[in-house]
This record gives C-alpha cells, structure tokens and sequence, in this order.
C-alpha cells in the first residue's frame, strides 16, 4: 500500500519488491507515541512536535493509556514498549504506565528529549527534577537525542541554550548510574544536521564517547545513526532550500537491500496518542495507516494478527533503507 507523496523521478519504493513488505512471523515491541507535545521545536522533528502542541486528541488521555497498557500486558510476545513522542515525561499517564508496565515485566524505553531532564518547563512551569531518579528505579531504558557532541551543529538543529541542557539533564542521568550500571541503558542518538547520509555509526560513537567524556565526564553505552525522513518539517526546509530532489535522488541511490530484514516496521506496531495502528511512527506522521486497519485500534487486534501484515510503504521509506539503514535503534547494515 502507497500513499503518493509528491515526489520525484527514480523507481518508487514498493517497486523494490516482487509482492509486498510483510511483517515479521512475531511481533516483540509496541511503540507508542504518548503524546505531541514538547519543550522544543527541532528542526528535523517528523512529528512536527513543540510546545503549542496540545489540542485535543495529540495527547494521550488516561483512558486509552489503561487500554494500551492493558493490551501491552495481555500479550505476552510483547516484550518491549517503546514511548516516545514529543517528550514522553510531559504526558501526565507517563508515570503510572511505566510503573505498570515494569512491575510486570515488561522492557520500558524512553525516547526522551535530555532538555527537559531535571529541568522547570517555562511555558508550563512543571518541574522535571524527578526524571532521572524515576526512570533509574525503574531500570528504564533512555534513548537520548543528542545531534552532535558540537555544540554550534546542536544549536543550529534544536534551538539556542539546548546543548547545554542536554548535556546538564545527561549528566543527571550518568548521576543514578546510566552508562555505569548495566541494568542502566543510555543510547544516544545522532541526526545530520544537513541533507546527507549519516558517517558509520561505530566511527561517529567513538568520536563521541572521547569528545563527551574528556569534556564532561559523560558516558553512555551506544551511539545511534538515524537518518532525517524527508516529511513534514525536514521535507518542508529541503522543499524551501531547493534541495529535495537532491536529497530524495542520495537515497534512493544509496537504497541497500540487505537493510530489510532489520527494518523496525517488520518486528514492532506503532500507535498515536489515541491509539490508531500505524507500521512505524515515519508513517503515523504523514497519515499513512496501517493496511486495512483504517477506523480501528490496538485492541481490535491480538499481537498474532498483527505479525506477518503487509507494510504500508511510501518514498520516504528509502530513508531507512540508504546505505547502512536506519531504524529506532540506529544503523542496520
């Protein structure tokens, strides 16, 4: 299934494939987008998330929390849930979905904006201090956005003063034990600041982990390589600049076949703030529904009716398979 954006010469994606992308035989994480609203307005941000993001329906409400989580707990094969957002710590149902999820087994991951880490939001005043000794407590996994160990490249992507307080709400979290204890994951993640590919993944962490340690003190245990979609904000800047078609043309150049098999649209599902199905969270940006699931839910379905799906697919796709792909949990190839 394609949605047509409008883009470009070149093969389109779905024709890379003799029938269609499916799923894996067996789905192992839910990711779940709780909600649009954040403290920053990045740049490269394919949910076009920011502060003023608080209309009605672009954040979880507790009553769909109690059904995803109930859902997440009644199928055993889902090991992994997986939020993001905006900043996932700024949806009230935040805490007690972590505290439910973990007291029964269930990996946690947040996908979280270091600004925000132990910080007072200006705009609504609410005090994020207790962030870092949360998520330690609860052996939660932390994906940390951090586009570059420069402070001028970070600037230029997320906005004045966020380098210094990503790296102030980092080293809060390296405090309870992040990056130290193994039970304490901290992964950050690299964006390009400009239209190209990401470096090699392992080069680029250890240029981060020298630079970040000898600077700050700051450890973490991987770096992950995640390449900008051309969608919404990204694609708008590309359009504006005159560089979309460049862009579009270098991935669809660099596409890799042997990246499908990691893609993270084949082993998860990804859910909006009311809980509408999508393959990936690329997708569940620009509107592109999971395959027949139109007007229905996570819990119309059990895990098992989601493994082996068709992939609802576009060009943007291409950015996940150029050169060593890209996915959630950094390069693929």
């Amino acid at each position: 299934m394609t949605v047509g954006l409008p883009i470009l010469n070149g093969t389109p994606f779905h024709a890379r494939f003799e029938t269609e992308l499916r799923a894996a035989p067996r789905i192992s994480t839910l990711q779940v987008n709780i909600g649009y609203v954040c403290n920053l307005a990045c740049r490269h941000c394919h949910v076009e998330s920011s502060p003023a993001r608080t209309a009605p329906g672009e954040n979880m409400d507790e009553g769909t929390a109690r059904r995803v989580v109930d859902w997440a707990l009644a199928h055993a094969g889902i090991e992994t849930v997986d939020f993001t957002g905006g900043s996932p710590e700024m949806n009230p149902n935040f805490r007690w979905m972590v505290e439910e999820l973990t007291a029964h087994g269930r990996r946690v991951i947040d996908r979280c904006n270091p600004t925000i880490i132990g910080h007072v939001d200006p705009v609504t005043g609410a005090d994020y201090g207790w962030v870092p000794g949360f998520l330690a407590r609860h052996r939660v996994g932390v994906v940390a956005s951090l586009p570059c160990y420069l402070e001028d490249n970070v600037e230029r992507q997320r906005g004045r003063g966020s380098y210094g307080a990503s790296i102030e709400g980092l080293l809060a979290l390296v405090d309870e034990g992040y990056g130290h204890d193994p039970a304490l994951e901290l992964n950050l993640v690299y964006n390009p600041v400009g239209p190209h590919l990401p470096p090699p993944q392992a080069g680029l962490e250890a240029d981060y982990k020298r630079e970040l340690s000898e600077r700050f003190g700051l450890v973490f245990n991987h770096l992950w390589t995640i390449t900008n979609m051309p969608i919404k904000r990204w694609r708008h800047e590309l359009d504006r600049d005159g560089q979309l078609e460049g862009y579009m043309s270098k991935l669809m150049d660099a596409y890799n076949p042997s990246t499908i098999d990691g893609l993270m649209c084949r082993h998860q599902v990804s859910i909006d703030p009311q809980g509408r199905l999508y393959d990936c969270d690329f997708n569940q940006a620009i509107g592109l529904e999971m395959p027949g699931a139109a007007g229905r839910f996570l819990w119309d379905y059990t895990a098992a009716e989601l493994a082996e799906r068709t992939i609802g697919t576009d060009d943007h796709c291409y950015g996940c398979t150029a050169g060593s792909g890209s996915s959630c949990g950094g390069a693929l190839a």
